[in-house]
């Protein structure tokens, strides 16, 4: 029986200790910038994204991974007799599903699966470590993709931007437009649902959108076990860490818990400041 393996973008953020762990690979999403080409987390670290981003006049783009970059991963996997899941970011929100999928059709009949996270971050991160997990237990091609599509349905993302500006310059804002005008002096707190950036919330300082931020993910996952959690920031690691803190003071118990910052690909998109909490609960 061949292996599986598993393959994702870096829009999943996942901890090089986990994609090492489990043989996750993953393909760079790209960032422009004026005249420079980046591989999202390989030629361009998050810390020195964000100090550029603050500094420089021109603003980055964002490209996504172009098929070359998967048929490369699986045609090497396919040599060593792999059957390949991939499991990419939303299709709502990349067009990289699309990139997956015609490396996937230039193999012809070979074991390649391509899943839609419907989601980003390590939201997707733990859809794809749940798939690698059950792939390291012996589980087929086809039970690691039911794994991952059941896993949509037990993961999201809550976040707190700074600005809408840079969801709205990216396009990613979705239903979150309608704030817009109306959010002068105030600190949005979105979520991605079905697979796009929506509004949940505004308050009237930082302090208050974090304290809500966590009261928000109480109400989506109290009671449910087991629980992953991810604090996601994006240059703003001490608010990461308060909001933390504050969700182990809810009483509610966490099985995993992880700290991702924002790849640059992300932080073009939502800004930096960004703070935001991931999850996976029930299975």
């Amino acid at each position: 029986m061949s292996r599986v393996a598993v393959v994702t973008d870096s829009v999943a953020t996942i901890p090089q200790s986990l994609t090492e762990k489990y043989g996750i690979h993953v393909v760079p999403q790209v960032l422009v910038w004026g005249d420079e080409t980046f591989r999202d987390g390989v030629d361009i670290s998050p810390d020195a994204f964000y100090h550029r981003l603050q500094n420089d006049k021109v603003m980055p783009t964002t490209s996504q991974a172009p098929p070359k970059a998967f048929a490369e991963i699986y045609r090497k996997l396919l040599d060593e007799d792999y059957h390949i899941l991939t499991i990419v970011v939303s299709t709502k929100l990349s067009g990289t599903y699309i990139s997956a999928m015609q490396a996937k059709e230039a193999l012809g009949d070979a074991p390649v699966e391509v899943v839609d996270s419907y989601s980003a971050a390590m939201a997707m991160g733990f859809q794809v470590v749940r798939a690698a997990e059950a792939a390291q237990q012996g589980a087929s091609l086809a039970e690691c993709k039911a794994i991952a599509e059941q896993a949509r349905q037990h993961t999201g993302v809550l976040f707190a931007v700074d600005t809408l500006e840079f969801l709205h310059r990216g396009g990613r804002i979705g239903g979150g437009a309608r704030l817009l005008g109306t959010a002068l002096n105030l600190k949005p707190i979105l979520e991605l649902r079905d697979g796009r950036v929506e509004p949940v919330d505004r308050v009237r300082t930082r302090r208050k959108s974090l304290t809500r931020l966590v009261e928000l993910f109480c109400e989506r996952v109290r009671g449910q076990e087991p629980l992953r959690l991810a604090t996601l920031n994006a240059a703003a690691p001490a608010d990461a860490e308060l909001l933390l803190e504050e969700v182990k003071q809810q009483n509610i118990k966490i099985d995993q818990s992880i700290t991702s910052d924002v790849s640059p690909v992300i932080g073009t998109h939502v800004g930096p400041g960004t703070v935001g909490l991931a999850w996976m609960v029930g299975m």
